[in-house]
């Protein structure tokens, strides 16, 4: 099992980003979904987090409405729109996935077994 996130870099407060993260070696159908942040001063923080199991989501409150998840099941692949990008948005983002997370624990970074490399992005003022 491998998770595979991409499309980080720098941009401009107001810009977009959208990340990537391609699964090998199980469905992203089959599992839960987070997207996480950290940057060196902060603990690492659900960012949008999408349970395929009974359908429940989490968005971290300063991101929603500029923040989107999405999936392309033919390409095993999921997406972190980010959009009107603030330099407090600057964190290495990961993508992480679990066969089964409990409702509660869905924006919880224990809840999730699998883990991709992260990918830093980086907002200039």
């Amino acid at each position: 099992v491998q998770l595979q996130a991409s499309g980080g870099g720098l941009v401009q407060t107001g810009g977009s980003l959208n990340l990537s993260c391609a699964a090998s070696g199980f469905s992203f159908a089959n599992y839960d979904i987070g997207w996480f942040r950290q940057d060196p001063r902060r603990e690492r923080d659900g960012v949008s987090c999408i349970s395929h199991t009974d359908g429940s989501t989490f968005y971290k409150e300063s991101v929603k409405g500029r923040f989107a998840y999405s999936r392309d099941a033919a390409r095993n692949t999921v997406y972190l729109q980010m959009n009107s990008l603030r330099p407090e948005d600057t964190a290495v983002y990961y993508c992480a996935a679990s066969s089964s997370v409990i409702s509660s624990t869905l924006a919880s970074e224990t809840a999730y077994a699998y883990w991709g490399q992260g990918t830093l992005v980086t907002v200039s003022s």
